[in-house]
């Protein structure tokens, strides 16, 4: 992925002009200085509409058989 750093003190671009510079493996970094502020990356419209995988990862998440039990006292009133 390239990086492009810009410096908000020096490059006052409007967003269109930050846009037309992002493509395809390409993000912003926006910094004061040396300071990083934000980071703009392209989104990838192949990706963003692909079909969700049921079951791609069975078993990875396991919950608990006391999941929906109210919590005890202790927990509401910060005592252990």
């Amino acid at each position: 992925m390239f990086t492009q750093n810009i410096d908000i003190a020096e490059a006052q671009m409007s967003i269109k002009e930050l846009l037309s510079l992002l493509k395809e493996d390409t993000e912003i970094v926006l910094t004061n200085g040396n300071i990083p502020l934000a980071r703009l990356l392209s989104i990838n419209p192949s990706n963003s509409n692909s079909p969700r995988i049921p079951d791609l990862h069975p078993n990875a998440i396991i919950m608990s058989e006391d999941f929906d039990e109210p919590l005890p006292d202790e927990f509401w009133l910060g005592e252990e």
